[in-house]
């Protein structure tokens, strides 16, 4: 005849289940707007993917409004068309001209708005990414904090714009940011990312060679383990227990 298991084997058990779903990002704390790019090499072309899911179990997400730094501007910004949403790009002019290289900007584009149709507005326990395709980045070091509004179908928004400081406990609603690092080399700072494309359909060209960086090696380490916690946490949860 089986027994219950022990209270600290279904103890264990859960500290495996926990531990294999923080290594696989799907926390609690993980559900938060965020900027995720293919490069932040400064005076690179990136694509700055947002991912956003939604944290209403009753509503859903139908418009974003992403800021973008009006004082490190970027001297073009596209955005990837996603199915059954509308974006718009809003321009102005820029207090004071802007050096990007070689050349000045007096106006740049400061606010990317999304708005979804009826059928593909973000539902509860969904998410869904943005791309943008925006540069050159600025100079090594400049943290980019890119503040996102997040808009329900029951009216409310929530606004991604608390700046996270080093050292202090994450705020409840951090501002998705990147610190942009040191130039590369030539020919590699200036490349724009396959398939990337304005909201009026045209596209960049593109380099189609990817290289594994240390970064993405950790990743995959750290997919492997929480697989391998989540797989070891359901067998000791379900092993029967035999009296002897």
């Amino acid at each position: 005849m089986t027994t219950p298991p022990p209270r600290w084997a279904t103890a264990g058990s859960a500290l495996l289940l926990a531990t294999g779903l923080t290594a696989l990002g799907l926390s609690p704390a993980a559900a938060h707007v965020t900027a995720s790019s293919t490069t932040t090499a400064a005076e690179g072309w990136a694509r700055i993917t947002f991912t956003v899911p939604n944290e209403s179990d009753t509503a859903s997400t139908d418009r974003l409004e992403l800021r973008l730094p009006a004082d490190t501007p970027f001297s073009s910004v596209r955005v990837q068309p996603v199915e059954g949403w509308t974006a718009e790009l809003t321009e102005e002019e820029l207090p004071e001209p802007v050096q990007i290289g070689e050349g000045a900007i007096t106006k740049a584009v400061t606010t990317i708005t999304w708005t979804a149709d009826a059928e593909h507005a973000i539902a509860p326990d969904e998410f869904q990414t943005f791309t943008v395709s925006a540069g050159p980045l600025p100079a090594e070091g400049t943290t980019l904090v890119m503040p996102v509004d997040q808009s329900y179908t029951d009216g409310r928004t929530v606004a991604w714009d608390e700046p996270a400081v080093e050292g202090d406990e994450e705020p409840q609603h951090p501002a998705p940011s990147l610190t942009t690092t040191a130039a590369e080399a030539e020919g590699h700072a200036h490349a724009h990312g396959a398939g990337e494309s304005s909201a009026d359909g045209s596209s960049h060209a593109a380099s189609s060679t990817e290289e594994t960086s240390p970064a993405g090696a950790l990743t995959w380490v750290a997919l492997v383990a929480g697989v391998l916690g989540l797989v070891a946490g359901v067998v000791a949860l379900l092993r029967p227990r035999r009296r002897d």
